[in-house]
């Protein structure tokens, strides 16, 4: 496993298509793939392109699940139509970095993104998500990890 520098950058707001679900870990990688498949046939058949790489975002349910969103970046906000709905991941500050190995070991990333933005005197604002940067079977895949953030407020 090697993560490569932290990336400090304001983004902006982009468009999403995505498939949303509740799971445990063990559910996901049957869920991506499927998620991924509906969703480009759905921009497909809408006239929409995909604008980037695929993306899951998760969020734990405190109860051993998680809420995801997974999707592609698109050109222009997609209609819902069957499990496929418009989203956006957040504009703003965030920091990012890219992880390559094992998708079990990318824990290590959000551990430093968090650890970078709390010593920046900063705070998590909103869910991290994760960009995936290389094809599946990939003996290394990179995989970008980006965790929007604000500063604190003064005195706080």
């Amino acid at each position: 496993m090697t993560t490569e520098e932290i990336a400090r950058e304001v983004r902006a707001e982009q468009q999403v298509a995505v498939v949303c679900g509740r799971m445990t870990t063990e559910q996901l990688p049957g869920f991506l793939g499927g998620a991924f498949g509906e969703v480009m046939a759905t921009v497909a058949a809408q006239g929409r392109h995909v604008a980037g790489m695929p993306f899951g975002r998760y969020v734990p349910a405190g109860d051993g699940t998680f809420d995801v969103e997974a999707g592609f970046p698109v050109d222009a906000p997609v209609v819902a139509q069957g499990r496929v709905a418009p989203s956006t991941l957040p504009g703003g500050p965030a920091v990012s970095v890219v992880h390559r190995g094992s998708y079990d070991t990318v824990a290590a990333a959000y551990e430093l993104l968090l650890r970078s933005v709390s010593e920046a005197g900063a705070e998590p604002a909103g869910a991290p998500w994760e960009s995936y940067l290389d094809e599946p079977g990939v003996p290394e895949p990179r995989t970008e990890v980006v965790l929007p953030y604000t500063d604190r407020p003064a005195g706080a």
